[in-house]
């Protein structure tokens, strides 16, 4: 369907301008397409012309010709109905002039869009880009082929051109979700995990979760959302929610780094004697290390280097940092019981104090890495699989400040992962507290609403191809409606997320429900029975002496 005439190039090199009426509706976002002659090679290596249909997307509207403003006089009489009584015609009265940049045609070869680096000749027929070649070419996902179906365009009708991400893409190259609360960024990232348990995926997937957000996943396994999870084979997805008393991390399993981050403001002879006591021990490679053989150990080297008193002062500080519910010397978790395929595990660290759930995510994705690694450098592995891990309120893992145990070692996932199978997922409501190389290493981002001028800002940064339309449309996007970019599209686009199958856990408590609720608690006397009010027991009193 034609929509509009070209009438001139753009103010940049791959712009140009549509004349267009009003009763077209163009959008900003939408795509159109013209036509063109353009030198490709076939599969003989041949060159030659074949015409394509060139993309552009409309990143601008503006009003070029309207009704008079005299016409606009009484807010109660329609502009036509003036027109009407003057006997003009109103047909035609409304012209717009649509900006548009070309993204080019799609590559056959390449499986993505190549700018021509030429905009349509003045007098150009430009047509609406039909739904079909919108579901085709913005991504390379094939339903029911490992793909996560993530919702449909915006600036189309609702489940008219829908939209699949390639789990394979976002999975390896890391996935960053951004928005400002409220704005559904949780409900988002738990609409790609039911995607990721699908029968024609079964992923392996860990969540880290903060808040209790992702308790509800657990839906999956209900009969009643058989048809959506189960496979024809008698697969079924699992799921299993680890509260933080069920959370424990071995004292063999830390690091010396570990250990420096949470001893409380060791000397430099402190650290020395619990470098060289740590170092003894892993060499020993023995899987139970308790605090007493960290305190003898530490004993030792301190009698041995003539550093008894720094020995001395060191057994409190080891008692304070790991005599606590989270260390242990035997107990953890185990990594074949936290990955599976076809299972996600969500990990609930609300009542968890922030230091220790950094420390948490810094031990498991180090253990988690080093088994990928060995597994693909040919070596014995707990971890034969790839995995994909999901941290919600990713700026405490990753801060901008980098005052965190977990950075190191998510740093070098992000940057290395994909050789190994690790993928990350990072969800955060403040990107501008996100550091940089971690986002910029996420190349799948999914981008929402977004108020704060200084993660507005953030985001800019560290998304490299979002076009400044676009990222305009932050502030106004609403609940549910996102920008998707980087490797798993071959352009940005606008998207409205589809609906979840399992229920959703709303981010906003109840609070008036709950106040009514302890008001009533309140009036309850010890046997559960309502007070009764000043009033009627002076009364009763007075009946009890008379």
């Amino acid at each position: 369907m034609v929509v509009g005439i070209v009438s001139r190039p753009g103010e940049d090199s791959n712009e140009f301008v549509i004349v267009t009426p009003d009763d077209t509706e163009i959008k900003t976002g939408e795509f159109v397409y013209y036509t063109g002659d353009i030198e490709v090679r076939n599969d003989d290596g041949e060159i030659g012309e074949q015409e394509k249909k060139i993309f552009a997307r409309v990143t601008g509207r503006e009003q070029q010709r309207g009704f008079p403003d005299q016409f606009m006089s009484d807010p109660g009489v329609s502009p036509d109905a003036v027109a009407r009584k003057l006997g003009i015609s109103t047909d035609g009265v409304d012209l717009y002039n649509i900006t548009a940049t070309v993204i080019g045609y799609y590559d056959e070869q390449l499986n993505d869009f190549t700018n021509p680096r030429i905009v349509p000749e003045p007098g150009t027929d430009i047509s609406l880009a039909s739904d079909s070649d919108l579901e085709e070419h913005l991504t390379e996902a094939e339903p029911e082929e490992g793909s996560a179906f993530i919702g449909d365009l915006i600036h189309r009708p609702p489940e008219r051109t829908k939209i699949h991400l390639p789990i394979d893409a976002f999975s390896s190259t890391h996935l960053s979700v951004l928005a400002s609360t409220g704005s559904g960024k949780s409900y988002t990232a738990s609409v790609l995990v039911e995607e990721m348990m699908q029968p024609d995926s079964r992923a392996a997937i860990l969540i880290l979760d903060p808040h209790g957000e992702y308790g509800s996943l657990d839906d999956m396994e209900k009969d009643e959302l058989s048809d959506k999870f189960r496979g024809d084979d008698g697969y079924s997805p699992e799921v299993q929610i680890k509260r933080p008393d069920d959370i424990q991390i071995r004292i063999s399993e830390l690091s010396l780094g570990d250990l420096f981050s949470i001893i409380d403001d060791p000397s430099k002879p402190q650290e020395q004697v619990l470098a060289e006591a740590w170092n003894q021990l892993q060499s020993e490679e023995d899987d139970y290390i308790s605090i007493n053989n960290i305190q003898n150990k530490v004993e030792d080297v301190g009698h041995e280097k003539g550093l008894e008193s720094s020995a001395g002062a060191l057994d409190w500080r080891i008692d304070k940092a790991l005599d606590r519910d989270l260390f242990d010397h035997s107990n953890h978790l185990s990594l074949p019981e936290l990955l599976e395929p076809g299972q996600c595990t969500v990990l609930q660290l609300d009542t968890m104090d922030l230091q220790d759930q950094q420390m948490l995510v810094s031990v498991l994705f180090r253990k988690i890495n080093q088994e990928r690694v060995a597994h693909e450098k040919g070596r014995e592995s707990e971890l034969e699989f790839p995995v994909f891990g999901l941290l919600e309120e990713g700026h405490r893992f990753a801060p901008a400040d980098g005052d965190a145990r977990s950075l190191p070692v998510l740093s070098t996932i992000l940057s290395e992962g994909r050789k190994f199978g690790v993928g990350i997922g990072i969800i955060s409501q403040r990107p501008s507290k996100i550091d940089d190389d971690v986002l910029s290493q996420c190349k799948t981002q999914i981008i929402m609403q977004i108020q704060n001028p200084l993660d507005q800002d953030a985001v800019k940064k560290g998304v490299e191809d979002v076009g400044e339309d676009l990222l305009s449309e932050l502030p106004g996007l609403t609940p549910g409606q996102a920008i998707i970019a980087g490797d798993s599209v071959n352009t940005p686009f606008l998207t409205r997320i589809r609906e979840r199958h399992t229920e959703h856990e709303a981010e906003n408590l109840e609070a008036t429900k709950r106040w009514q609720e302890s008001w009533k608690e309140q009036q309850r006397g010890p046997d559960g029975v309502a007070e009764l009010d000043e009033d009627e027991g002076a009364v009763n009193r007075d009946q009890l002496l008379d």
